[in-house]
């Protein structure tokens, strides 16, 4: 073998040696970055899945009637005991004076059944019998009972002519407002929607696989789509179960049981209830709008897989031999 042919070979070998190098730092990078991304997609505990949520109350009236003024426009703020609309009073202005005469009428009865009880206590035996005693005593109680029952009809005429001024139960604002003046308002039939400012939240929907990392009580952070700033909560309580659909009876009341794919596993969903405890100036919350739920501090995840994936790969490059 002559002396060129030596350097030749040795360059060869030295160049297989570094491509099976190359080749095992690529593929050492790619499984870390695997994990990583299995991590950050998988197990991390942030869903892309939030809804804004709030309560609204149904406003419907206590008694029945026209209205006769309305206060409030659609999108109105309005304080817990503002009047929203007024019901016509004349109907209960009259009942009010009815049960205001008879109340009246009942005292003067009740006066008059009370002196002659007490004529007829005061006679001896000889006048009268102990049965007519009774029997007077006994007028003078249902007279009592009568007033009673008029003072109660006369305090219930009152409330209701309260009620023909209905108010909100809540602090927040009026939404689709359909109502006018003229309509005829139903007892018990809800006709204006107020949403409860004082009532929002955020349910986070998380894929069952990152539930070991969501607990009672964790911070939490919320970015709204099109806000940049962020909003803060903590995780207040989570759902202990959700629907089932093979839990339907089919035929013969006999279970539904869907057949499974067990190359094919979808994670379930779990809702999550994020108390809401910071709202930045400048957002506007408005039920129905999405966000990204993360439990930590504002992009956590992010920020936790790109430096996890940083200092993998500077680690594997510093301990490869020739680096």
């Amino acid at each position: 073998m002559s002396d060129d042919s030596r350097p030749a070979k040795r360059t060869r070998r030295f160049g297989r040696v570094l491509r099976l190098l190359a080749t095992g730092v690529i593929l050492a990078c790619a499984g870390v970055a695997a994990v990583l991304v299995w991590q950050f997609y998988v197990t991390a505990p942030w869903t892309r899945d939030g809804r804004v949520r709030v309560q609204v109350a149904g406003i419907a009236p206590q008694v029945s009637g026209q209205i006769t003024d309305l206060r409030v426009v659609d999108n109105q703020a309005v304080k817990k005991g503002d009047v929203l609309y007024v019901i016509d009073p004349f109907d209960f202005d009259v009942a009010i004076a009815s049960a205001r005469a008879e109340v009246e009428n009942r005292e003067a009865d009740l006066q008059v059944k009370r002196t002659q009880a007490a004529r007829r206590e005061a006679l001896t035996t000889l006048s009268t019998s102990v049965e007519e005693k009774q029997q007077y005593a006994g007028t003078a109680k249902i007279a009592e009972a009568a007033l009673a029952s008029a003072k109660a009809q006369l305090a219930q005429a009152e409330i209701n002519r309260k009620r023909t001024e209905v108010r909100s139960s809540v602090n927040g604002r009026v939404t689709n407002l359909l109502l006018r003046v003229g309509d005829y308002a139903t007892t018990g039939t809800v006709n204006i929607a107020v949403i409860d400012t004082d009532s929002f939240w955020i349910d986070g929907y998380f894929e069952e696989t990152k539930m070991a990392h969501i607990h009672v009580g964790a911070p939490v952070t919320a970015e709204l789509l099109g806000y940049d700033p962020v909003i803060s909560g903590r995780v207040e309580s989570i759902t202990l179960g959700i629907s089932i659909a093979n839990a339907a009876p089919s035929t013969q009341g006999l279970p539904s049981v869907d057949p499974v794919y067990t190359w094919v596993r979808l994670a379930q969903r779990v809702p999550v209830r994020i108390r809401i405890e910071g709202v930045p100036k400048g957002v506007t919350l408005v039920a129905g709008m999405t966000a990204t739920v993360s439990v930590g501090e504002p992009g956590a995840h992010r920020r936790n897989w790109w430096a996890s994936l940083r200092g993998r790969f500077t680690g594997l490059m510093a301990s490869t031999p020739g680096s």
